[in-house]
C-alpha cells in the first residue's frame, strides 16, 4: 500500500437539477443539495486512493464533517479537492474542500476512511 499523506484527487462538477436539493428532497431550493456535495467529496477521496490500495483491499466512509458555507446555483461549476492528511491503524483521514471558479470556499470539512478486505467486508453482510 501507498498511503502517504499528501495523496490527492480533484473532481469537477457541473450543478444539474438531479443535484438539487429539491431533487434530492434535502430542500426545497433549485440549489446544491448537501447530499450530492457530500457524494462529491466522497467520490474525490475515494479517487484520491486509485492505485494506492493493495489487492483486494477497499475502503469505506466511516466519518464526515461537512461544513456546507455557500450555495450553488444550476449550471455552476463546482472543484472538489480531498487530501489524504492521516493514515493511522487503516483509518483515512481526508481534508476536503469544494470551491466555486473564483477560488470561493462553497465547503470545506473532513471526510474518515477506513480499509477493508473486500471479500471479508461483503462477508458479513450474508443473512442466513
Amino acid at each position: 500500500m501507498d498511503l502517504s499523506p499528501g495523496r490527492s484527487a480533484e473532481r469537477t462538477h457541473a450543478v444539474g437539477a438531479e443535484d438539487t436539493a429539491a431533487a434530492l428532497g434535502s430542500g426545497s431550493l433549485p440549489v446544491l443539495g448537501t447530499p450530492r456535495l457530500l457524494a462529491w467529496v466522497e467520490g474525490a477521496t475515494v479517487a484520491a486512493l486509485d492505485g494506492a490500495l493493495d489487492a483486494g483491499a477497499t475502503s469505506v466512509g466511516t466519518h464526515v464533517d461537512l461544513r456546507h458555507l455557500a450555495p450553488s446555483a444550476l449550471g455552476d461549476v463546482v472543484t472538489v479537492l480531498a487530501t489524504l492528511t492521516g493514515v493511522e491503524d487503516g483509518r483515512l483521514t481526508f481534508d476536503v474542500e469544494a470551491t466555486s471558479p473564483d477560488g470561493d470556499v462553497l465547503a470545506r470539512g473532513t471526510v474518515t476512511r477506513a480499509v477493508v478486505d473486500e471479500v471479508r467486508f461483503t462477508a458479513r453482510l450474508a443473512r442466513p
